[in-house]
């Protein structure tokens, strides 16, 4: 029988791509998920992209807007349908200023775009900041799926990053942080019933 972690990783892993309010692009993994934000929004899921971050750190991987925005225009996107939140430093506070945003705008349905390794504690830090915010809509995974597990990058390789990622999941876990595997799977299946 498969565990409630196993379970929501194969949920997570095959969540499905709909039209959105905002494709949410996290800060991290170099500039690699700023192809699958451009993507999403040339395929018409959603008319605007919400950049969400503001370090430098190139050893992590992370660049604050100075670096993404042109990319995002280099790609196609226009200027006037990116938003920019500035102020976090980290995953946590990504998701809390993003689930403020949705609450100013009225947003009904996220696509998150991290990395293919990032995407389970990610999904599970904006569950537990939109539930602290007493606020309901749909996140909807879209992780960089594209990148190689195994190339060497500046910061380790992904496949390496995931054990990492795991460990911080249960670190952010047990300081309440995230929202739990079970708590996950319920709202998964409360996703599905939505249109």
């Amino acid at each position: 029988m498969l565990t409630p972690r196993e379970k929501f990783i194969i949920l997570v892993d095959n969540d499905v791509i709909k039209p959105s309010d905002v494709i949410v692009l996290l800060e991290g993994d170099g500039l690699f998920r700023v192809k699958k934000a451009a993507e999403l929004y040339h395929e018409n899921y959603s008319k605007l992209i919400l950049f969400s971050g503001n370090i430098y750190d190139p050893h992590y991987g992370s660049y604050p807007k100075e670096y993404i925005i042109p990319e995002l225009l280099k790609s196609g996107v226009k200027a006037v349908d990116i938003i920019i939140e500035g102020n976090s430093s980290n995953t946590r506070e990504e998701a809390v200023e993003v689930i403020k945003i949705c609450r100013e705008r009225s947003w009904k349905r996220i696509l998150l775009v991290a990395s293919h390794y990032h995407q389970f504690r990610a999904y599970l830090t904006f569950l537990k900041a939109m539930k602290k915010a007493n606020i309901l809509i749909e996140i909807i995974n879209a992780p960089s799926n594209d990148l190689k597990w195994f190339e060497k990058t500046n910061w380790g390789k992904r496949y390496d990053l995931l054990d990492q990622e795991f460990d911080r999941i249960e670190k952010y876990s047990a300081l309440g942080h995230l929202s739990t595997f079970e708590e996950a799977i319920e709202y998964q299946k409360w996703k599905e019933l939505q249109v």
